[in-house]
């Protein structure tokens, strides 16, 4: 089949690579001339593991291409997916959805045929239906149907979870675009993925609630993690033990300095925001969005007073910037609160981060950017872990211990076991644990 993709962001460019992968001609479009220049010379513009092969071997073998005109692209697609950025709007919360209507109505004016019109960006209830009413507007003639098909990749993971979804949730009562969102995604077969089609304000609705929940899990251990410190509890084996009922499972029970990324924060705000403007609030997501700003700004007081209470002219080191691993992505991370923070106190902040430093830089002033985690630490009051990178996990601690001024470990990740550290004589501290 013929796809074309708007956006080459994070989803729209995974999404576009891995629907060529299946065998589709996939064209990806995007306004921005020197993305797609960098895309056509074959650099990618994020950092995501096996996507730059994944777009080399697609491109090479002619099922991937990259276009900033999308008239061709448009006319010729069976299927155009929206992929663009739906950022909180300023001011209110609400999701901003101009890129989408921009992207709509571009559509309307270069589409040829029956189309079917695919919303992948996350957009809040009832979105679907105004990119309808937008087309029907501008093209009165025109055969089309617009569908829901929220994405949840998760970053650093997305490839894997493209090809191997939990589920593949398609909002459509049209039958036209059901068989063609069938043929869309018929390799999944294979692995027998559940194609769940429902209609397309509740498909809109699955990608915030599963978002949504999903944080408040988050929010909820790192809650237990509060308590289990002030009682003398270990939280991690509280979330073992809670995470083995398989009503509540395993997943996201990993306290650490609070949720970041381009979803969590957007969409619980947005979600509640709609909830609202229903006359149906959601006090559960409200708490939770409200718990999570506070605990990434609780973590510097936290680093604080490791050190004694007072950091004002002190050195430390700080280990990932990213709001996870295996990502360049800088959004809503901790360390966008931890660092400013720490800073304003009086502390210099030296720090090493695997893939985020070009994202970081734009975003983090006065930071002595580091080459690796020892030259990061080297000559620090106290070392920080805020992101848990695979190369953090086994530090040669007394190498570490060798070159820090003082040997002070904060572990916002719970990386390493507390027996273990404190053997080479680090005042340790971690989150939720004795």
């Amino acid at each position: 089949m013929r796809v074309t993709m708007i956006g080459t962001g994070y989803v729209g460019l995974v999404s576009g690579a891995c629907f060529a992968d299946f065998g589709h001609v996939v064209t990806c479009v995007d306004k921005d001339a020197s993305k797609i220049e960098r895309l056509q010379a074959g650099e990618i513009p994020i950092f995501e593991p096996g996507l730059d092969k994944l777009v080399e071997t697609n491109v090479r073998e002619g099922r991937l291409f990259f276009a900033v005109d999308p008239k061709e692209a448009i006319a010729s697609a069976d299927a155009i997916f929206i992929a663009v950025g739906t950022p909180s709007r300023r001011g209110d919360g609400h999701a901003d959805l101009s890129y989408v209507y921009a992207a709509a109505e571009e559509i309307a004016d270069l589409m040829d045929g029956f189309t079917v019109i695919v919303n992948k960006s996350t957009v809040p209830v009832g979105t679907g239906d105004e990119v309808e009413a937008i087309i029907k507007k501008r093209r009165p003639d025109a055969e089309f149907a617009v569908v829901s098909n929220p994405e949840f990749l998760r970053e650093g993971a997305a490839i894997s979870d493209f090809k191997r979804p939990d589920r593949v949730v398609v909002g459509t009562e049209d039958e036209r675009a059901r068989n063609v969102m069938r043929e869309l995604y018929r390799p999944l077969n294979l692995n027998e993925s559940p194609l769940l089609f429902v209609g397309r304000r509740t498909s809109e609705l699955i990608k915030y609630a599963a978002n949504a929940f999903l944080a408040m899990k988050i929010t909820f251990i790192n809650e237990m993690a509060d308590l289990s410190e002030a009682v003398g509890a270990d939280v991690q084996a509280v979330a073992r033990g809670i995470g083995l009922d398989n009503r509540i499972g395993t997943k996201f029970l990993h306290a650490g300095p609070g949720y970041g990324g381009s979803c969590f924060p957007k969409d619980t705000l947005a979600l509640v925001k709609t909830a609202a403007d229903h006359g149906t609030p959601t006090k559960l997501i409200e708490a939770t969005v409200a718990v999570n700003a506070s605990r990434k700004k609780a973590m510097a007081e936290k680093i604080k007073k490791a050190m004694g209470g007072d950091v004002s002219g002190k050195t430390i080191g700080i280990l990932g910037l990213t709001f996870k691993p295996n990502t360049d992505d800088m959004r809503d991370a901790p360390s966008l609160d931890i660092v400013p923070a720490l800073q304003a106190a009086g502390a210099k902040i030296q720090a090493y981060d695997p893939e985020g430093r070009h994202e970081a830089e734009k975003l983090l002033s006065d930071v002595d950017y580091k080459a690796n985690p020892y030259d990061a630490v080297a000559g620090a009051d106290a070392m920080v872990i805020l992101t848990e990178w695979d190369q953090f996990r086994a530090l040669d601690l007394d190498r570490v211990k060798s070159v820090m001024k003082a040997p002070v470990m904060v572990d916002l990740r719970n990386v390493y076991k507390p027996s273990e550290v404190r053997s080479k004589d680090f005042d340790y501290t971690s989150i939720g644990r004795p």
